[in-house]
C-alpha cells in the first residue's frame, strides 16, 4: 500500500479548507426550491438582469483583452524604476474595496469628475448608464488579464523574440507571430477569468452605475434586490451565477494544466 506523500496535518488543513469552500455551495443548493426554480430564473426581471450581465461582461472582457494584454506585456519587459509603482497601481483593483473602486470611477467619469466634466461639456453622460457598468467591470477585471499576461511573458523569457528580431522581424511582427501565439493558453485563462470577474461585479457597479432595471441592474444587483423581496428568487439566481463561475474556472484551468504537462 502506497503511503500518501502529504503529511497528515497538511491533509487535515486541506480538508478544512475544502469544507470551508464546499459548505456554502451546499448551503445554496439546499435552499433552492426546485419546483419554482425554472419560473424564478426565467422571470422578466431575472432574464433582463442576466442578459445585461452577459452583454456587458462580454464587452468588458474584450476591453480587458484590448488594454490588459499590452499593459501586461509592457510591465513584463519594462526596466524602469517606476515599474513596481505602476504595477502596484494597476493591480490595486484586485484588493480595493468595491465601494472605493466605485467612488474612484465616479470621481473620474462622473459629471464633476476629472474626465466626466469634459464629457458633460459635450453632452455625454457616463455615470449611471450601461457604459458605466462596462467601465466598472473592466476596471475590476482587467488586473486578471494584466497579471496573467505579465506572468506568462516573464516565465517564458524573450529568447525567441530576440531570434526573430535578429532575422529582421519588426517589433510588431514579432509580437503577432511569436509572442502572442506562445501566450495563447495564458491569454485564454486570463480571458475567462476576466469574464467571470466582470459578470460577478457588484460593489463598484452599484456605486458608479446605480441599479436601474434594464440599464444598469446586472444579475448580482438583481440578487441583492430580490434578497429582500423574494429570497427564493435570489437563491435561484445565485445558483445560476455559481454554475457559471464553476464552469468558467474549469475552462480557465484546463489550458494551464495542459501547458504544465
Amino acid at each position: 500500500m502506497t503511503r500518501s506523500p502529504v503529511p497528515r496535518w497538511v491533509a487535515a488543513l486541506a480538508v478544512a479548507a475544502a469544507v470551508l469552500v464546499v459548505l456554502p455551495v451546499a448551503g445554496i443548493l439546499a435552499r433552492v426550491d426546485w419546483s419554482e426554480f425554472g419560473s424564478q430564473v426565467t422571470s422578466p426581471g431575472a432574464l433582463t438582469a442576466l442578459g445585461l450581465s452577459l452583454r456587458t461582461a462580454v464587452v468588458a472582457t474584450a476591453g480587458c483583452l484590448l488594454l490588459g494584454v499590452p499593459l501586461g506585456y509592457a510591465l513584463a519587459v519594462m526596466r524602469s524604476r517606476w515599474r513596481s509603482v505602476l504595477r502596484a497601481v494597476v493591480l490595486a483593483p484586485l484588493v480595493l474595496p468595491p465601494v472605493v473602486g466605485g467612488l474612484a470611477l465616479l470621481y473620474a467619469f462622473g459629471r464633476r469628475g476629472l474626465l466626466g466634466s469634459v464629457f458633460n461639456h459635450f453632452g455625454i453622460t457616463v455615470a449611471f448608464t450601461t457604459t458605466a457598468v462596462i467601465i466598472a467591470q473592466t476596471f475590476v477585471a482587467m488586473p486578471f488579464m494584466v497579471l496573467t499576461t505579465e506572468s506568462a511573458v516573464a516565465a517564458r523569457g524573450t529568447r525567441q523574440e530576440a531570434i526573430a528580431r535578429m532575422y529582421g522581424a519588426s517589433r510588431s511582427r514579432t509580437l503577432w507571430t511569436v509572442t502572442l501565439p506562445a501566450l495563447g493558453p495564458a491569454l485564454g485563462a486570463g480571458t475567462v477569468l476576466s469574464f467571470a470577474r466582470a459578470i460577478g461585479e457588484f460593489g463598484a457597479t452599484l456605486t458608479f452605475a446605480g441599479s436601474l432595471e434594464g440599464v444598469t441592474r446586472t444579475a448580482p444587483l438583481e440578487i441583492y434586490l430580490q434578497r429582500e423581496i423574494e429570497p427564493g428568487a435570489a437563491v435561484a439566481l445565485s445558483l445560476v451565477l455559481l454554475i457559471v463561475a464553476v464552469a468558467v474556472v474549469a475552462v480557465a484551468y484546463r489550458p494551464l494544466t495542459r501547458a504544465a504537462s
